[in-house]
Formats: C-alpha cells, sequence, structure tokens
C-alpha cells in the first residue's frame, strides 16, 4: 500500500512509526513531517491548509491511503479534495470536522442525539458570558468555540479571568464545570462501523497536579487499571453510535477517527468534547500497544469495510509518553535551542528541525515525547521517565507526576 501521512508533530510521528510497521505498506511518504518521522518516511514539502496543493501531491505519488493527521487540515476541506480524486482518505470530511471545528455545533449534535454532556451557553458578547458564568458558578469553564490547538479552553475559579478569555475569543461556549477523573476513547469509524481503541487519560495541564494555564497536551498512559470494565461499551452505545447515526441523519456522515472527551462524574460519563482526528500524546501511547497493522485499519475505515476488519489485537502492558516543552510553553515558547539525546528509540519527535549539518533544533512548544512500554504501568513509567533524563535542551520542562496517582491507585471513579 502506498501510504501519504499529511502532518508533522508528535501525532503524526507516533503514527508513521505504526504505518511503517505494516507490513502492507510499501511506500511511506510524510508531508511536511519532522526530522523523527524522517527515519521511516520520505518528506515531502506541502502547504497542509491547501486542500488542492495535498490532493495534488496524492496524485502525484499515486497515494492509496491519505491520512490527515492535525484537525485543521480537516476543517480547511483537504479529505473532500482528496476523495474527490478518487483516492481513500482516513479523516472526516470538512462539515463532519465541525464535531471540533466549533463547540457549539458539537453541543447541537449531542443535544440532538441525546448524549450526556456539560450543560452550555454559546456567548458572542461579555454580557452573555458574564450571564453564564453566573448562572454554573465556579469553577468556570470557557472554551474557544473554534480551533486554538488544545489552549482555547480556560478552567479557573476566578471570575475575571474566565471573562477575559470570553473576552479575546470572542465567541465561547461557557460551560457548567465536570467534576471527576478524565478519559480519552479513540473510535475509528467508517461512518457505520465503529472500533475503540483502548481508553488513555492525558495531563492537560502544565504543571505537577494539574496546576498551571491548559496545554496541548503534557503526558499520557493507558490501559487505565482504575476505569469502570463497562466504560467503553457504555460510552459506544450512549455516545457513539448515537452521535454517528445523528451525522448520518444530517447528511453528513463522519468517517475516521472520533476523539471523545469524557468526564466520569458521580452521574455517569459525561462528553466533555469531540475531536475529528487522533489526540496528542494520547495517540503514543494507545498505538505503542496496539498489535494490529494500523495501514489496514484504517484503510478499512476510509473504504467503508471497517464492519469486515478483524477484530483488534493488544499488547501486554502498559505505556507512559512525557511531553518535554520548550522554555516559556505554553505561553512565549523559546525555539532554535540545541537538542542531544533524542535520537533513540521511544523518542517521538513533536517540534523539532535539522540543520543543513544535521543539528537537531527545537522548533515548537512541545519539543519532543519519551514514550515507553513495560509489563506493568510503573515499569513504563519508570522508563519513559528515563528517556526522559537522556535528552537535553536548555530551559526545557516537563511534568514529574505522569501516570503518577493511577500507579499509586489514587484515582476513583465518583459514586
Amino acid at each position: 500500500m502506498r501510504v501519504l501521512l499529511v502532518g508533522g508533530g508528535g501525532r503524526e510521528h507516533a503514527l508513521a512509526l505504526g504505518l511503517a510497521d505494516d507490513p502492507s505498506v510499501e511506500m511511506l511518504v510524510a508531508a511536511p513531517g519532522n526530522p523523527g518521522i524522517a527515519s521511516v518516511a520520505e518528506l515531502r514539502e506541502v502547504d497542509t491548509a491547501d486542500p488542492a496543493a495535498v490532493a495534488a501531491l496524492a496524485v502525484e505519488l499515486r497515494a492509496e491511503l491519505v491520512v490527515i493527521g492535525p484537525e485543521a487540515p480537516l476543517v480547511a476541506g483537504v479529505a473532500d479534495a482528496v476523495r474527490a480524486k478518487g483516492i481513500a482518505v482516513f479523516g472526516p470530511s470538512a462539515e463532519a470536522a465541525r464535531l471540533e471545528g466549533s463547540k457549539t455545533f458539537a453541543k447541537e449534535i449531542m443535544t440532538a442525539a441525546g448524549v450526556p454532556t456539560a450543560r452550555a451557553h454559546t456567548c458572542t458578547d461579555p454580557q452573555s458570558a458574564a450571564d453564564a458564568l453566573d448562572d454554573f458558578g465556579p469553577p468556570y469553564v470557557v472554551k474557544n468555540d473554534g480551533l486554538a490547538a488544545g489552549k482555547g479552553v480556560v478552567v479557573t475559579d476566578d471570575r475575571a479571568i474566565a471573562l477575559e478569555h470570553a473576552r479575546e475569543c470572542g465567541r465561547v461556549v461557557i460551560e457548567e464545570y465536570l467534576s471527576g477523573p478524565e478519559v480519552s476513547l479513540f473510535v475509528v469509524t467508517d461512518g457505520e462501523a465503529a472500533v475503540p481503541l483502548l481508553p488513555a487519560q492525558d495531563f492537560k495541564r502544565v504543571g505537577d497536579g494539574d496546576t498551571g494555564p491548559n496545554t496541548g497536551g503534557m503526558g499520557a498512559y493507558a490501559p487505565l487499571p482504575w476505569a469502570p470494565p463497562d466504560l467503553v461499551d457504555e460510552v459506544m452505545t450512549d455516545v457513539v453510535h448515537p452521535t454517528l447515526a445523528q451525522m448520518r441523519h444530517r447528511g453528513i456522515p463522519f468517517t475516521g477517527l472520533l476523539y471523545v472527551g469524557l468526564a466520569l462524574t458521580a452521574a455517569g460519563p459525561r462528553v466533555i468534547e469531540f475531536n475529528a482526528r487522533f489526540g496528542d500524546p494520547e495517540t503514543q501511547v494507545v498505538l505503542a500497544l496496539l498489535e494490529t497493522p494500523l495501514a489496514g485499519l484504517l484503510h478499512a475505515a476510509a473504504t467503508g469495510t471497517l464492519a469486515a476488519h478483524p477484530p483488534l489485537r493488544w499488547r501486554d502492558g502498559a505505556a507512559v509518553t512525557v511531553v518535554v516543552a520548550a522554555e516559556g510553553y505554553p505561553a512565549k515558547p523559546r525555539t532554535g535551542d540545541v537538542i542531544t539525546g533524542a535520537d533513540r528509540a521511544g523518542v517521538i519527535h513533536a517540534g523539532t528541525r535539522r540543520d543543513a549539518d544535521g543539528t537537531l533544533r527545537s522548533a515548537g512548544g512541545r519539543v519532543l515525547c519519551g514514550t515507553a512500554t513495560g509489563p506493568d504501568l510503573a515499569a513504563a513509567r519508570d522508563a519513559a521517565y528515563a528517556l526522559v533524563r537522556g535528552i537535553e535542551l536548555a530551559g526545557a520542562h516537563h511534568r514529574s507526576d505522569i501516570a503518577a496517582a493511577a500507579v499509586e491507585s489514587r484515582i476513583a471513579v465518583p459514586d
């Protein structure tokens, strides 16, 4: 199979490793890719937000499968342009990608489908935002209605900070706060059939103990030893299949990867958000445990044959990933610093670039991930932090508590 992977972050490096391991893949090209992806794929330059350019590259490469990693190309309609060329593509249409591109649209779909989620108001001016904050009370949850690279959400007890975020965003969704541990569930779907992957948990706050501002994610682990055994079945029944049915009813079937962000509350699982693609950094740990060949799975979803795909196979044990972030991240990350110790198995490249002389430098806020597996969560955690300790990057920072609460059995689902 000839595969084109669109994107160049940590998620795409993890996807590239999975695709390269699939024996059915005879050609793997990543556009634009990154220095880590270059070890397993040919890199090509392309404007990922230009649907025509991506479609033209897919035609030039005679690609049989195009996998779109980031959310911005999906919302821009890249999947539509590729499909128009008769090429199988893993990723939703621009209309369907509104599940991630607009928090308001996602809430409309959830309401129509009867999906359990937080009560919410869409606000477009300071007064309506103030009224919504007063309706729900603290902690205040304010979400940018559009794409924000994982940094559009503010959760705070400070009403002034919440109002300021609403003012800066312009159009926001303000929600009631959902109390309980959070879970990320990836679901591969062809619009009808749907196959869940392993649940994972990520860490959005920049600092230990879930302190500081939200980020795109500072680490993740899977599986979840504390999760209820019927969690996935419940979410598929109450959330995924009703959502897919509602999208079909509206004539905009969702195909690709449906990311379901959940809070496990005392009243049961509640949807925090939908995304239209693999989440980063959860992709790193989920794919590290997937034994089923990845390209065949994604191709089945892209061609409407997912119902006939064999059941997924998973490796025993656990996986942990820890993000190494640049100085100043998430506010003003510094770039251009030299990196050493990154060219090792298990180090996933996210925001990196390589000079002509081979020097590796930081090129983004989240720079690298140390991703490791082990026979249990404690062993995987130790191995991931060993990888991180071997990375040298001036001013870098990372959380020291990724997966610690799970290892120490300090997570409980409210009754």
